[in-house]
């Protein structure tokens, strides 16, 4: 039983925050929040960039090759994450980035539990008023399966 002028400590642990982009303006929202978001926190959250790329047809990868393959994922995966990267550069957020293959959504839910991250944070994309009554696919497949709050920016 605690007295009342006894305090108890709570050991502070930081965010883990995931930031899933694909290279999209919508994304760019998503990692421009993050950034706000970590600025407001009491410590420095731990900051995971995140590009899942679809995987290429069986035939495509075998007529590229292993190597050619790989290139080819590590080549998207730059150009999807380069804006994020400068962004959270300018600020002085430090994030580790990933590049992984996979379908978006089961990858980013694998993603998130395997590091145990409390927050993810992704663009939804609006192209025509009715597709702006629904969030994209993606982050509809996300929020439906994810019990880790979900932050969407539009």
């Amino acid at each position: 039983m605690l007295a009342v002028n006894e305090r108890t400590s709570v050991e502070e642990k930081s965010m883990r925050i995931l930031i899933a982009v694909d290279g999209s303006e919508a994304a760019l929202r998503a990692v421009r929040y993050a950034i706000r978001l970590a600025g407001e926190l009491k410590l420095a959250p731990e900051l995971h960039l995140l590009y899942a790329d679809e995987p290429l047809l069986r035939s495509v990868a075998m007529s590229l090759g292993l190597e050619g393959t790989r290139r080819y994922h590590a080549e998207n995966g730059r150009m999807a994450t380069q804006k994020a990267r400068a962004m959270l550069k300018r600020a002085k957020a430090a994030c580790e980035e990933h590049v992984l293959v996979g379908e978006p959504a089961p990858t980013i839910l694998k993603f998130v539990k395997a590091n145990r991250c409390d927050l993810i944070v992704m663009g939804s994309h609006g192209r025509s008023a009715l597709k702006s009554l629904f969030l994209g696919s993606v982050a509809s497949k996300v929020l439906g399966s994810t019990m880790v709050p979900l932050t969407v920016v539009r």
